[in-house]
């Protein structure tokens, strides 16, 4: 089921976040400061590509000082923009009643949209959160 899902999400959607979130890595990336956030954008784009069969969790322990700071910036300059297209476009899916999954998959991506940085995205299934501490 969760392959279908994926199929359906590519066509309906998911190839272009994914699309928006690899150039936005490759411009951070670019910008040599900012190449924190472009790995996470990378990282983002790959979960954005194939959601279903995958979940994000929180790396586990403190987050650093510097991945708090960086998910304020990202915050402000990116998250809450990207949260608010991935709310307008879940809108259409939710309203078409077989594109509910899909409406679900894409508010799931608004948590790690917002603060990507001390994140990380797993296998949903038979995995636990001490295999990747």
């Amino acid at each position: 089921m969760n392959a279908l899902l994926n199929v359906i999400w590519l066509l309906f959607g998911g190839i272009w976040l994914a699309l928006g979130y690899f150039a936005a890595g490759v411009i951070c990336c670019l910008l040599i400061v900012t190449i924190p956030f472009g790995i996470a954008s990378f990282r983002i784009g790959v979960y954005a590509l194939w959601p279903f069969g995958q979940t994000i969790v929180n790396r586990g322990g403190r987050v650093g000082a510097w991945s708090a700071i960086g998910n304020v910036i990202w915050l402000l300059v990116a998250g809450i923009w990207i949260a608010i297209g991935h709310v307008i476009t879940a809108i259409p899916m939710f309203v078409s009643i077989i594109g509910i999954p899909l409406g679900i998959a894409n508010l799931k991506l608004i948590p790690v949209s917002l603060a990507p940085l001390g994140k990380v995205i797993v296998p949903s299934q038979g995995t636990s959160l001490q295999t990747y501490r």
